[in-house]
């Protein structure tokens, strides 16, 4: 079991589903709003490692689904002020054990990390929030 720190964005169904996950493989979290901490480059490249740029940004996010925003176009220093400025650019969620950090939800890489009970995480894959769509009566 490890006492994890995660910051999500109130509200995302995708991290309620990474919450349930976590809790019913026996975590415990400390769960903390992204987009309020204060955030800086240095903190934030610490979650992210030596990962491409393009896995730390929310491929979820408006301005990368239009193609607005392209992060292989950009240095990772622009892409971290960015994220400092704009926290929901960031991959969610972001956690921390101890020392260790972790962005995103990859299940394998999650498991590898701190255990995931697997028969808790279902069908769907939980990495990013699910899409919406409403039927229409006819």
């Amino acid at each position: 079991m490890a006492h994890i720190i995660f910051w999500e964005k109130p509200g995302c169904q995708g991290n309620c589903r990474q919450k349930e996950i976590l809790i019913a493989s026996g975590h415990e979290l400390d769960v903390r709003d992204l987009l309020t901490e204060s955030w800086n480059p240095e903190i934030l490249s610490l979650f992210f490692g030596e990962r491409p740029l393009d896995d730390c940004f929310n491929p979820t996010n408006p301005r990368i689904k239009s193609g607005e925003l392209v992060p292989a176009a950009i240095t990772r220093q622009e892409a971290l002020e960015m994220m400092v400025a704009e926290p929901l650019l960031i991959v969610r969620p972001l956690m921390q054990v101890g020392h260790q950090r972790l962005a995103g939800f990859d299940v394998g890489q999650v498991h590898n990390w701190i255990g995931l009970s697997l028969a808790s995480v279902g069908e769907r894959d939980p990495k990013n929030c699910p899409c919406v769509t409403t039927a229409v009566a006819s």
